[in-house]
């Protein structure tokens, strides 16, 4: 049940990806670009989850599902934000962090030495694979966990992206369709965390309706604001 559930989540997460790419082609924008790469990385990330569920985890493939799911996915999408709201070159500036932070978080995912088993059923937990803090093995140089990088990149992601979302929703309150889509993408962004509290719970099938509730939020916020008459800052989705 838990993989049904995985798999129609990242095929929800893909149409809206192709939604996002084609959009793209009609008109590009750098926010725009963001953002159909986060759903892109989104949808991989949900595909690896309904592997893992239905065939098994191995060890490459948590460590994939956990580098793009916990890591990667929401500071695109803040990126996306950050564009959008604050201007391309405010974004370019964003890009100059990332590049570094998501080095060093996909070195720290491939070297960081597991100190648990990978469940083989459910959703295994980051905090039952990898240590807190830095990474203490002599074979491997000093760096954070790949914990601390998720720590990160999940706190700080999901201030921006909500943050920016919630002053679109304040700034056009007058304007429905702006309002009501940046509330639906303000509850799809927190719908994969809640699910990942969840998890830590033991609630594993909980962590793939999560992402299935959060895809289809976040696609329907972007269609729903679509709608609306943007101006620089007026809505937190790509149109």
């Amino acid at each position: 049940m838990d993989g049904a559930l995985a798999f129609l989540a990242a095929a929800l997460a893909s149409g809206f990806a192709i939604d996002l790419w084609h959009s793209q082609v009609r008109r590009a924008r750098f926010h725009a670009l963001a953002w159909a790469m986060a759903m892109s990385l989104y949808a991989i990330a949900t595909w690896t989850l309904a592997w893992g569920l239905l065939r098994g985890w191995t060890d490459t493939s948590f460590r994939v599902f956990y580098y793009l799911g916990a890591v990667v996915n929401i500071p695109i999408l803040a990126l996306g934000s950050i564009a959008l709201v604050r201007g391309e070159r405010a974004g370019r500036r964003f890009v100059g962090f990332l590049i570094p932070f998501f080095a060093l978080a996909a070195w720290s995912t491939m070297v960081a030495p597991a100190v648990g088993e990978i469940a083989d059923v459910g959703v295994p937990e980051g905090s039952a694979v990898f240590q807190r803090g830095m990474i203490d093995d002599p074979a491997v140089p000093p760096i954070p966990s790949p914990r601390t990088f998720a720590a990160i990149a999940g706190g700080v992601g999901t201030v921006i992206v909500i943050g920016l979302a919630a002053i679109s929703a304040v700034r056009r309150r007058s304007d429905r369709n702006a309002l009501i889509g940046n509330v639906l993408i303000i509850l799809g962004t927190l719908a994969p965390a809640f699910g990942g509290s969840l998890t830590a719970l033991g609630e594993g099938g909980a962590f793939a309706i999560s992402l299935l509730i959060g895809a289809a939020l976040l696609w329907a916020g972007y269609r729903v604001a679509s709608r609306a008459s943007y101006r620089q800052g007026a809505a937190q989705v790509p149109t």
